[in-house]
């Protein structure tokens, strides 16, 4: 489901609204909100509106329990960082208790980083396939998402939760969720403003299938899992509902 917003601001706003009614709905039926966060300048946004009134009391925090969907091997004060973004913007202002916060860190190298954070969510989902309240995504103009890009080899993983890529664009090493992993979640929503991502998200959402070029494709929930778009004008402005 496409829903188009005015501009980022409706869009973070619908998006902050999204996400207390998922966190309310998860705590109803499981007794906690589990979710995968994405980094980039449209969800920040989102993250400084959901810090703030009102929806900052909406949110039983004390049960939230937050991972990411990909991360830059970067120091963690780092302004690359996507778990650095979240804390500006979101975390150091909420009480979410720190155990239950789980950046992806890395520390030794990145296979290894990736394959300790996997056990971890082995661990917190009991071994059983994880199955996330709401991950969160962004779209890249060359259609990736999280740190799933054209042409590598993590898109056709099937074993993996967690894989390590190295992105040659920054010369530096990352780790990501696999599309299987984010396909098993109650609901994906992705995040997208902007009219420099209106072509790509024309050709994601119209267009022939080719995941492998367009990475973004890979993302379809299984199950009774919900996909959502929550798009601007700018981004939708092929679309008839932007006019």
């Amino acid at each position: 489901m496409m829903r188009v917003f005015y501009d980022l601001d409706a869009l973070s706003l619908g998006a902050a609204e999204f996400f207390v009614q998922q966190a309310e709905a998860a705590m109803k039926s499981r007794g906690r909100f589990v979710l995968a966060l994405a980094g980039g300048h449209t969800p920040g946004r989102t993250y400084e509106l959901l810090a703030q009134p009102p929806f900052r009391s909406q949110v039983d925090w004390a049960r939230v329990h937050i991972f990411w969907g990909d991360e830059r091997c970067v120091p963690l004060d780092d302004l690359r960082s996507n778990a650095r973004m979240a804390q500006d913007a979101l975390l150091n202002h909420v009480p979410v208790p720190f155990s239950q916060i789980h950046p992806m860190m890395c520390r030794e190298s990145p296979g290894k980083d990736a394959q300790r954070y996997e056990a971890l969510l082995r661990g917190f989902f009991s071994g059983s396939a994880p199955c996330f309240d709401l991950v969160l995504l962004g779209l890249g103009t060359n259609g990736h998402t999280a740190s799933l890009f054209p042409h590598t080899a993590v898109l056709t993983e099937q074993e993996r939760w967690v894989s390590e890529l190295y992105d040659s664009e920054q010369n530096l090493y990352r780790i990501t969720l696999t599309s299987r992993i984010i396909n098993q979640a109650a609901a994906v929503v992705f995040l997208v403003a902007g009219a420099d991502k209106a072509g790509v998200l024309q050709a994601v959402l119209q267009g022939p299938q080719d995941p492998m070029r367009l990475p973004a494709q890979f993302i379809r929930p299984v199950g009774s899992g919900e996909l959502h778009w929550f798009v601007d004008q700018a981004a939708a402005s092929w679309h008839d509902s932007a006019s």
